[in-house]
């Protein structure tokens, strides 16, 4: 096959976040007037923002950390940290109301048909939509949930009249199992583990014991992570630094009207030249008429988007967006060859030309 048309080859997009849709062929036949009605998108941005929970417990013996294991800095108090750790931005197509059209094909057309996403935006004609990678937005697993130290505790331990006597046990404890260790690394334990698999059975579990005692002296510290998006469609106009949402290190994201948070900003710059057209009313009635009969698409303008939040910057790239940019229109008769349709590919969250083939 030849390509004979081919345009806005490459469209900045994040990567990850865009879903699979449905999609549906429509057929042009007489039953439908031969035509298909279709929608172009308009763009808006999803910013999603990673985020890592830090929960810190303190341990029931921080008083004797440093006595009896020499730990120096214990957590003291219970208290949850939110960290900003990443920001992606996925430029997303929305359906546009205001530019839906009609794609009218002549009766001897061969077969016409159109894909359209569920949503009713354009994706081909004459052809099956290609497949779009889909990749998810990978978030870290964090720390895996700490067994109950308590369930390690001897019986002296738990029968033990004081606090501090409590403390100097698990403490002997925890040195028992250290000596273990290290008997079973030099050879010189009693009953030395008879394989390689029981092994490391039995190095798993000292470590897991004394992790999960000495807890009872430093601490513990628990991450998890998870994503909080926000929506922005813009208009024909720049964005100076809008609040889009607010971080809190004691609650998180919080909305863009919670004073509890320092605001994270959005800045989006117009970088597409502005054409001033002065048409005629003749003129203007020539264009519509044009538009009528044709196949719209969008020509997307650029723009610089930026995301900062205290005084940094999290994002600054180069997006399409269709409202910084203008519309042309492929010419119905391109459609009336009867041996060999052509076919047209759209990015569909854009609404732009990928390619025309024949």
């Amino acid at each position: 096959m030849r390509v004979i048309y081919v345009i806005l080859a490459f469209y900045l997009l994040a990567p990850f976040g865009l879903s699979a849709q449905k999609t549906t062929r429509v057929n042009a036949i007489k039953e439908n007037d031969y035509g298909v009605i279709y929608s172009l998108p308009k763009t808006s941005f999803e910013v999603t923002l990673l985020v890592k929970k830090t929960t810190y417990r303190k341990g029931e013996f921080y008083p004797y950390a440093q006595r009896y294991l020499g730990i120096e800095n214990p957590v003291t108090e219970d208290r949850i940290v939110y960290t900003l750790e990443e920001t992606f931005v996925v430029n997303k197509g929305i359906p546009d109301k205001h530019n839906s059209f009609m794609v009218l094909f002549r009766p001897k057309s061969v077969e016409p048909f159109v894909h359209l996403r569920e949503d009713g935006v354009i994706m081909s004609i004459n052809a099956d939509p290609e497949a779009a990678a889909i990749e998810e937005l990978n978030i870290p697993q964090g720390t895996a949930t700490a067994v109950n130290p308590r369930n390690y505790l001897s019986q002296e331990t738990l029968m033990a009249g004081s606090t501090a006597r409590q403390a100097e046990l698990v403490a002997r404890q925890i040195f028992g199992l250290r000596s273990s260790r290290t008997d079973i690394l030099t050879g010189e334990a009693d009953n030395m583990p008879p394989d390689g698999n029981a092994y490391k059975v039995v190095m798993d579990e000292i470590t897991l014991q004394e992790k999960a005692l000495t807890e009872f002296f430093a601490g513990s510290e628990r991450e998890e992570y998870f994503t909080s998006s926000y929506t922005i469609v813009p208009d024909k106009k720049d964005i100076d630094r809008r609040v889009i949402a607010r971080f809190s290190e004691k609650l998180g994201p919080v909305d863009a009207d919670n004073l509890a948070g320092e605001p994270i900003y959005l800045s989006l710059a117009n970088k597409t030249p502005k054409v001033e057209m002065q048409l005629s009313e003749r003129d203007l009635k020539r264009l519509e008429d044009k538009l009528s009969t044709g196949i719209v698409y969008n020509v997307p303008g650029k723009a610089t988007l930026t995301i900062e939040f205290k005084n940094r910057s999290l994002v600054d790239k180069e997006v399409d967006v269709v409202q910084y940019g203008t519309q042309d229109l492929l010419v119905r008769k391109m459609f009336d060859n009867l041996k060999q349709p052509i076919k047209v590919y759209f990015y569909p969250e854009l609404g732009a030309i990928k390619q025309v083939i024949q």
